[in-house]
C-alpha cells in the first residue's frame, strides 16, 4: 500500500537542508511513497495547514542549494529551548492540535530535520503518539549520539576562509585580528577552523580563558618577530569566572542570543598590549551558501537512512553518524545532552602541541 510521509525543517537554517529533503523524497519515491513538505516548521501542521507537495519537479537543484525550500522557524509556540539551553515542555493543547493536524493529512510518518531544539520537540510529539524520525542538523555539531551533524563542515569551511583572509590584512597592518564564530555552548567550529586556518589563539566555551594568557601569547609572537596575531573566538567563550556574553535582552520563550565576546576580547587586548586590534563577527554567513561536498554526501546518506527507519517502523529514532556507518539511535539519547569538545581529544591536544594558545 502506498504511504504518505511528511517532512519538516526547524530551527536555524544551514547548508544541506535541501539536500536532505531531496534524498528523503527520492528514497521514498523508490518505495512508491508520496511525500509532502510542511511549510514554516511545525506550525505548518496547524490550521490553516501550510503544505507543499514534493515530487521530482520540486527537487531540481536542491543538492547544492542553501537554506530550505520549506522554510523554518526558531521562535513562537514551537520553541523548546529557553535561556541558556533549558528545555521547555510544550502544552498539552498544542501537542493535541499538532497530532490532529498530522492525522488529518493521513500521514504515515513525519521526518523532522533539526537540531537540539527541533528534535526535543520531535521527542515530545513522538511521546504524544506521532510516528516520527529525526535527522540531526546544526552547524554547532553539539548533538549527542552522532559524531557529526550536517551543516557543520560548511560552517567550518566558511570560518576557515575568513581566517585565511584575515591573515593578510593582519600581517600587512601588524594588527591583532579577532574572528568571532558561532557554536553556542560548544567550541567545535572555533577549534576546527582555528586549527585549519592557522589561528594563534583559539577560545572555546570548554576552556575558560584569561587575558593574561592571551596577551602572553601575543608578546611571545612579538619577541619572535611576528607582529600580528589571529584569534578565533567561539561566541560562547567566556573568561574564567565570567558569564556568557549575550547580544540582546532575553526574550520570553527564547534561547539567549550569544554574541559580543569578540568585541570584548579585542578591546581588552588593545588596552593591555597597545596593539591595534580589530574584530570581525562572522555571524550568519556561516549558515548561508551551498553545502560542502562532505555535507552533501552526509545529507544524502542521512535522508536515505531516515526513509529506511520509517520502512522498518523504528519511530522515535534519529539518524546518527558513527564514523564507520550511519545508524538509528533514540532521539531521547541525542537531545538535552550537549556534545562539547573533549579536552583530552585530538584537536585540543594537537593545538597545544603546535603552541596555539587556548586561553588557559
Amino acid at each position: 500500500m502506498s504511504k504518505k510521509i511528511g517532512i519538516v525543517t526547524g530551527g536555524g537554517d544551514c547548508p544541506g537542508l535541501n539536500a536532505v529533503i531531496r534524498a528523503v523524497v527520492k528514497a521514498a519515491a523508490r518505495r512508491g511513497w508520496e511525500t509532502i513538505g510542511i511549510i514554516g516548521g511545525y506550525e505548518g501542521l496547524l490550521p490553516p495547514q501550510n503544505l507543499r507537495p514534493l515530487d521530482y519537479h520540486a527537487l531540481d537543484g536542491l543538492l547544492l542549494r542553501g537554506g530550505t525550500i520549506l522554510g523554518t522557524a526558531n521562535r513562537g509556540r514551537f520553541s523548546a529551548k529557553v535561556g541558556h539551553g533549558e528545555t521547555r515542555g510544550l502544552p498539552d493543547e498544542l501537542l493535541a492540535e499538532t497530532k490532529q493536524g498530522f492525522d488529518s493529512l493521513g500521514l504515515h510518518a513525519l521526518v523532522s530535520i533539526g537540531g537540539d531544539g527541533s528534535l526535543s520537540i520531535a521527542q515530545q510529539l513522538y511521546e504524544y503518539g506521532i510516528p516520527i524520525v529525526g535527522v540531526p542538523k546544526t552547524i554547532d555539531n553539539d548533538l549527542a549520539a552522532t559524531i557529526m551533524t550536517f551543516g557543520f563542515d560548511s560552517a567550518v569551511a566558511c570560518a576557515t576562509d575568513a581566517l585565511d583572509r584575515l591573515h593578510t590584512t593582519a600581517e600587512s597592518h601588524q594588527r591583532v585580528m579577532v574572528l568571532e564564530v558561532m557554536g553556542r555552548y560548544a567550541g567545535w567550529i572555533a577549534i576546527y577552523s582555528g586549527v585549519a586556518g592557522g589561528a594563534d589563539v583559539i577560545l572555546i566555551p570548554e576552556i575558560p580563558f584569561t587575558y593574561e594568557s592571551i596577551c602572553a601569547k601575543i608578546a611571545e609572537r612579538e619577541q619572535a618577530g611576528k607582529h600580528f596575531t589571529i584569534v578565533a573566538a567561539a561566541e560562547g567563550a567566556r573568561p574564567a569566572g565570567g558569564e556568557f556574553v549575550t547580544a540582546a535582552g532575553q526574550q520570553q520563550n527564547r534561547e539567549a542570543r550569544l554574541g559580543g565576546v569578540g568585541a570584548q576580547v579585542a578591546a581588552e587586548i588593545e588596552k593591555r598590549t597597545g596593539k591595534e586590534t580589530r574584530v570581525v563577527v562572522l555571524g550568519h554567513l556561516q549558515r548561508g551558501g551551498s553545502p560542502t561536498n562532505l555535507d552533501r554526501a552526509l545529507c544524502t546518506v542521512f535522508g536515505a537512512k531516515a526513509v529506511e527507519l520509517i520502512a522498518e517502523g523504528r519511530f522515535g529514532q534519529m539518524v546518527a553518524y558513527t564514523g564507520p556507518q550511519v545508524i538509528g539511535v533514540k532521539i531521547s539519547e541525542a537531545v538535552g545532552k550537549l556534545r562539547t569538545v573533549p579536552l583530552d581529544g585530538g584537536f585540543v591536544q594537537s593545538a597545544r602541541a603546535l603552541g596555539i594558545c587556548l586561553g588557559d
